[in-house]
Formats: C-alpha cells, sequence, structure tokens
C-alpha cells in the first residue's frame, strides 16, 4: 500500500463500493510508520512523500535487528536494502533473511526481484578516480540500479592519467546525469563539469595521504570548483549521489510528462 498505483486503485475500490471504508482503514493503519519491537519505527511512506523508499543504515545496528527490519519491510516494498554491511554480518543475516543478496564491494545488502529493469528514462553514469574509490562508487552504483535507474561504470579514470577520461568521452557525452567519485585532491569532478552538458554530483572519498585529511581536502576541492554545473555530498557518500541523482532523472521526466499535457 506504500506504492501510488496501489493506493489509488484502493482509493478507487472504495468510491466504487468494491471495498468498506473500514477495510480501507485496516489497509492503511501502518501507512505511516510501523514499529520493529522497540528499537526502530519503519517509514513506509517515504515512498508516496519522496519516491524512494527508506534504506537500513546497518552500522550500529545488530544483524538480529538489521533482519527483522528487513523482513517488516519486505511485505511493503518490491526493493528492501541495507547498506554499510560488512561480510561477517552478511553472514549472520544469510541465517535470518531468505533470498538475501549480498554486493560485497558496494557493501549492501538486499531483498530485490531476480531481475531488475530500469523503470525510469535516462542513464546514470558513474566515474571513479582511482580503484581505491570503488567501495564509494560501487555503493552509488548498486543504489541506482536496485531505485529503477540505467547505470553505467567507468573506473579508474583519475587526473594523473588523464588520457584514460578523454579516451572515454562518448560516455559523458551520452550521460543524462554523472556521478564521480574522487579521493586525493579530488580534482576529477571539475575536469568532467568541463566536459559535460549535463548535472555532475562530486562524491570525496576518505582515500589519501594524511593532508587529504581523510577526505577534506577532496571535499573542498570539489567546493571550490571552478566548473559550474557541480553537485557535492558528503565524503564517502555514495547512496546519498545516486538518490540525488535520480531525483534529477525523476523531476526530469515529471516536467516532461507535465510539457505534454499543458
Amino acid at each position: 500500500m506504500t506504492q501510488p498505483e496501489a493506493l489509488r486503485s484502493l482509493l478507487e475500490a472504495v468510491a466504487n463500493g468494491k471495498v468498506t471504508p473500514e477495510m480501507a482503514l485496516d489497509s492503511l493503519k501502518d501507512l505511516t510508520y510501523e514499529s520493529v519491537g522497540d528499537f526502530a519505527k519503519i517509514d513506509h511512506h517515504r515512498q508516496l512523500r519522496t519516491g524512494f523508499p527508506e534504506v537500513i543504515w546497518g552500522p550500529g545496528k545488530t544483524p538480529d535487528q538489521i533482519a527483522q527490519i528487513m523482513e517488516v519491510m519486505r511485505q511493503r516494498g518490491s526493493v528492501v536494502m541495507a547498506t554499510r554491511i560488512s561480510p561477517d554480518v552478511y553472514a549472520a543475516l544469510q541465517k535470518k533473511v531468505r533470498e538475501l543478496q549480498y554486493f560485497e564491494l558496494a557493501r549492501i545488502c538486499a531483498i530485490n526481484p531476480s531481475v531488475i529493469e530500469p523503470r525510469f528514462p535516462g542513464k546514470i553514469a558513474i566515474l571513479s578516480a582511482g580503484t581505491a574509490d570503488l567501495p564509494v562508487a560501487e555503493e552509488a552504483a548498486v543504489t541506482a540500479e536496485l531505485s529503477g535507474f540505467l547505470v553505467q561504470r567507468l573506473w579508474d579514470v583519475g587526473v594523473a592519467g588523464i588520457h584514460r577520461l578523454l579516451n572515454n568521452r562518448h560516455l559523458i557525452d551520452s550521460a543524462s546525469v554523472l556521478i564521480v567519485v574522487a579521493g586525493m585532491e579530488g580534482a576529477l569532478p571539475s575536469v568532467v563539469a568541463g566536459l559535460a552538458d549535463c548535472p555532475v554530483i562530486g562524491v570525496p572519498t576518505s582515500i589519501g595521504y594524511g593532508a587529504s585529511f581523510s577526505g577534506l581536502a577532496p571535499l573542498l576541492t570539489m567546493l571550490n570548483s571552478c566548473a559550474a554545473g557541480i553537485g557535492v555530498v558528503n565524503i564517502d557518500n555514495g547512496f546519498g549521489a545516486a538518490v540525488l541523482a535520480g531525483q534529477i532523472l525523476r523531476t526530469s521526466e515529471k516536467l516532461r510528462l507535465a510539457s505534454k499535457t499543458s
């Protein structure tokens, strides 16, 4: 009942007299949130409000808590995911949650359909400056794919070997939104934004030597970029970058449909 189509069908059934108001009320009683034990309240309404369901933040939760939350969420949504899940936590979750899939590099656990087809137009291209940035880049890629977006990956194209990026200019040209992940000095998003005609989301990572200050240096570089059109998320926040890219594409589609009806 957290999907717009299901809610619309219920309201139409009430209007047509096929469902009583009491039955509808029973269906909607947990629409806003649902308690899980005494440790969590699941925001089922988030899908309706924002277009994206609530996602479980793994660190700080026990495997048993994560498993209980997942079992409640699986009854309401097509995709249930938890981020920042270590291999040992996944091993424990496997024993508690059926049909659980693990994306090890992205550190994401998910209960999802066996085949996920893109549901939204456009393409999100994700670039990483170095191989060490891949966990954050993959977090963005897997999040976007599980959310129903088409993703293209391009890894290890940092500015130290700029020809690797320029040899893949066609990928930049074909993207609807670009997510650029970089540590060290964080220069890659500025270079990409100088080549692209679409939104660029910079993701600083905590990869680098001491003077990178665990991601603060690339964060400041991206915020001070001389290239226009760059949005920047927090350090190591691949998940947030994917959600922002998805919102951009969904808003673009909303505007396109509105222009057809006006």
